[in-house]
């Protein structure tokens, strides 16, 4: 089989999840410079078999687009058009930064460790994957 991956979207950096090739485990891949983003994922494409992207969709908690969406769609477009092959999935993202801090809280992660912002990204994405695995089954 091949991988789902997931990407949690931001301006700066870009955390990315992946799961392992039969689709059971989600799991926190890297934090990607987003400038590098595109790059990046042609790279694990070509070395991983990917089935579909799924990206978190950036939503206000009153089920209002954020601003931060034209930037996601934009990247989407981007996607699609460099890897046309392989579908994207948009996956509601409300709160998933919470939900990585509570984690890092919960796993015992040191105070100084949950000021990494790469690290919440890729919790982040991690947590945006298990949702939409969790919901295909």
């Amino acid at each position: 089989m091949s991988r789902i991956l997931a990407i949690d979207y931001g301006v700066r950096r870009t955390g990315i999840a992946v799961t392992d090739p039969l689709q059971i485990i989600a799991n926190g891949l890297t934090t990607v410079d987003t400038r590098q983003l595109l790059t990046f994922l042609k790279d694990y494409v070509n070395r991983e078999p990917v089935e579909r992207f799924v990206v978190g969709k950036p939503m206000q908690t009153n089920g209002r687009e954020s601003e931060n969406l034209a930037h996601v769609r934009k990247f989407v477009e981007q996607l699609q058009r460099a890897l046309p092959q392989i579908p994207i999935e948009w996956w509601d993202e409300r709160y998933t930064s919470v939900l990585a801090h509570q984690t890092m809280l919960d796993s015992g992660i040191g105070k100084m460790a949950r000021r990494n912002k790469a690290l919440v990204d890729e919790i982040s994405a991690c947590i945006i994957l298990q949702g939409w695995m969790e919901r295909r089954r």
